[in-house]
């Protein structure tokens, strides 16, 4: 029962990992680690102002994709 328990507080701490993560040079708190992931690998394709715009709108209760949707038509790529 410890080792199960021990193991779901790391997962937890793993969801909110890295709260200095920077991505192009934006802040990803509020981000859990999947996130910060997927910011990581859609970074290489779209700018620092897209990023920072999506950041934004999901610390805002946007989705990933929808926010990837508002900042393409008010950001561009």
């Amino acid at each position: 029962m410890g080792k199960y328990l021990m193991a779901k507080a790391d997962y937890a701490k793993s969801l909110t990992a890295s709260k200095n993560k920077k991505v192009k040079g934006v802040s990803m708190n509020g981000l859990n680690a999947r996130q910060i992931n997927a910011m990581a690998k859609h970074s290489e394709h779209h700018s620092k102002k897209h990023i920072e715009f999506m950041v934004s709108a999901i610390n805002n209760g946007a989705s990933f994709s929808k926010s990837h949707e508002m900042a393409m038509n008010k950001v561009g790529k």
